[in-house]
């Protein structure tokens, strides 16, 4: 009944691939909102106190167990000058989840999410679902507060993305926000696959007209 099902998904299902899968998630936002800090807090457990811009983009890994799967997460720290932003789009291609981050010391920055949102769902191919994506406040830990978490959350709630408070310096809510958009990607991910296995095992030569037999 398999026989018309490309060899790589026959492999996927003798292999049982749906228990080892590699995510590309990146991570976008304005310049200086703590992007690489996050990123080297969750993958380091380090705080990363340089403040280098990060220019276009830089990678790291990480290999995570979510739902009896392992997760390799390809993590796509990008630049936030807003020079960079042709460039930093060309990195959004191939995607299975986005953070989007502010600073909730930086008014400015939370009002930029929505054009970061927008540029980055343009460059993504099109999906029935929503895509899956966090939105991350960053530097909970300074007291000069400009984005109420109130104002933060009725943004997140209105397009229906998951919303966290967090602290890179700390260490406090990024190990949730990074695993509950893995577990987001992971659902997606497995949603397309499944879907796709289903067409494919629909084209059964069963499924083509019958010729007579003169």
């Amino acid at each position: 009944p398999h026989s018309q099902v490309p060899p790589l998904v026959l492999q996927g299902l003798s292999m049982d691939a749906s228990k080892k899968v590699d995510l590309k998630i990146i991570i976008i936002g304005a310049l200086g909102v703590g992007k690489t800090s996050l990123l080297h807090q969750y993958v380091h457990k380090t705080f990363y106190e340089d403040y280098r811009t990060t220019l276009g983009a830089s990678i790291l890994t990480k290999v995570v167990a979510v739902d009896n799967t392992t997760l390799k997460m390809q993590i796509w720290d990008t630049g936030g000058q807003e020079r960079f932003r042709s460039m930093v789009s060309t990195f959004y291609k191939g995607s299975d989840g986005c953070m989007l981050a502010f600073d909730v010391t930086d008014r400015e920055s939370f009002e930029s999410l929505d054009n970061w949102r927008d540029d980055f769902l343009e460059k993504v191919i099109p999906r029935e679902q929503g895509f899956p994506m966090v939105v991350l406040g960053n530097k909970i830990d300074i007291c000069d507060r400009q984005v109420p978490k109130e104002i933060a959350s009725a943004w997140c709630k209105e397009k229906d993305i998951p919303y966290f408070e967090v602290s890179a310096k700390n260490n406090i809510n990024v190990a949730e926000a990074f695993e509950t958009l893995a577990k987001q990607a992971l659902a997606t991910y497995k949603g397309i696959f499944e879907s796709y296995l289903t067409d494919s095992i629909k084209l059964t030569p069963s499924d083509k007209p019958k010729r007579s037999c003169c």
